[in-house]
């Protein structure tokens, strides 16, 4: 039955994405995110995701679709990247691993640089707001409803892929709050802003209930940023305390007993293997300029340079992941990038509020900041250095410091105002009595 639901729409997907690759690429974000297909026992085994990749790509060389080409700091340095993980992966210390990875990783930044030449309106950035909400949240939702009802005594787990374990969902489901909030500020709907709130509150309940001591962290790294960038910051801090106050007095004992060891990571396996894998990252990249290319949690590897050689972990860390794969040279792009990103939204964060056509503008950097703040706090404890989601949020800044320089309100008004004429006067046509 499930097959019949989803054959029509991935069908139509690609052909969308090929006579409009706007919304091809919305597409393949959506199926790249959320996963979908995965619900299908047919499309579970298809490279669905390819397939919309594909036809979105060939759909920017063919349609006459309106597309920008432009350069920004971020395009050039995420390029350099590309490039430079492309060299590491020629001395890669297992090549055939690590070409998988690298196909993986050269897709996702393709079609990343592939929406940010194809999306370019107002219209197009809060709809890629919307699919990332919604393909997160949808797992939020569930698994908010599920610590519910099971008094917070099971994980919350991912759906698969870069977010499959507890601690992979709870950080996507923690940056993702903030986007929602971004959509909740800018529209007018009332029902759409209270199933906002709700889907807010039943993710920030999934990830606490994924047992993730990262996620907490990165909560309160959001909720740190989020406060200090408020302008009403006592009732703000009031209203954060309740909430935590509410939440945590939930959780059950288990909870409390793993968030402990946190203070007394000495005592814990977890902590001490992750530590391990960080010193073979740093001992792996002095030794080795191009590092050891991707995929390098290897009994070869940690036998060669980690302090313990039995203890086999990955690195779970988003630096180190990439210190440890690319060498000091990828970590100093990595983090050059993302300082960009940063950057970037900050001048949407302040510019924005100058004009009534843009504070929408400052809203989204304002909220892209809360998630990079939680991204970068939860991803040091995690291996998510290549996942979609960041890099989405980096295309939402670029595509929006576009749309402020460009002056594209002004454009897009002058398109409104062209078709609100040709209405009014096919209207007035209509109206006109017929000639006798």
């Amino acid at each position: 039955m499930r097959d019949f639901v989803f054959a029509p729409i991935f069908v139509g997907l690609a052909a969308w994405g090929l006579l409009h690759p706007w919304l091809g690429v919305l597409g393949w974000t959506w199926i790249s995110i959320m996963n979908p297909h995965a619900y299908s026992w047919t499309f579970s085994q298809l490279p669905v995701a390819a397939a919309v990749a594909i036809t979105t790509l060939l759909g920017v060389l063919l349609t006459r679709d309106r597309r920008n080409f432009f350069v920004t700091r971020e395009i050039v340095v995420l390029m350099m990247f590309m490039l430079w993980v492309s060299i590491t992966l020629l001395f890669a210390m297992s090549v055939d691993e690590a070409f998988s990875q690298w196909t993986k990783v050269m897709k996702i930044d393709g079609m990343i640089l592939a929406a940010m030449v194809v999306l370019y309106s107002r219209k197009h950035i809060t709809l890629l707001v919307w699919v990332l909400a919604v393909s997160i949240g949808f797992y939020g939702v569930k698994g908010g409803l599920f610590t519910l009802a099971t008094g917070g005594n099971y994980h919350v787990w991912g759906p698969g892929g870069f977010i499959a374990g507890n601690n992979e969902i709870a950080l996507a489901l923690v940056m993702i709050i903030p986007l929602m909030r971004f959509l909740q500020l800018t529209t007018d709907s009332t029902w759409i802003k209270r199933g906002l709130l709700l889907s807010m509150l039943l993710c920030a309940v999934a990830a606490i209930g994924s047992l993730s001591r990262g996620a907490v962290l990165a909560i309160a790294a959001m909720g740190a940023v989020f406060w200090w960038r408020s302008e009403r910051k006592i009732p703000v801090a009031g209203l954060m305390i309740l909430a935590s106050v509410m939440l945590l007095l939930f959780m059950p004992d288990e909870w409390w007993a793993r968030m402990q060891t946190i203070t007394n990571y000495q005592d814990d396996a977890s902590a001490n293997g992750r530590i391990n894998a960080w010193w073979m990252a740093w001992n792996l990249a002095k030794a080795n300029f191009f590092g050891g290319g991707f995929e390098v949690t290897s009994p070869e590897a940690f036998a060669r340079y980690a302090p313990n050689p039995t203890d086999i972990h990955a690195a779970h860390s988003i630096y180190f992941m990439v210190l440890g794969e690319h060498g000091f040279v990828g970590l100093f792009l990595f983090l050059l990038l993302w300082f960009f990103v940063w950057r970037s939204a900050d001048r949407l964060r302040i510019q924005g509020k100058k004009l009534p056509q843009t504070r929408w503008l400052s809203t989204l950097g304002a909220m892209c900041q809360v998630s990079l703040a939680g991204y970068a706090v939860g991803g040091a404890f995690l291996s998510l250095s290549y996942y979609d989601l960041p890099y989405n949020i980096l295309a939402l800044v670029v595509l929006g410091c576009r749309w402020m320089d460009g002056q594209e309100w002004v454009k897009e008004d002058a398109e409104q105002a062209q078709m609100q004429a040709a209405i009014e006067a096919k209207a007035a046509k209509r109206a006109q009595p017929p000639r006798p």
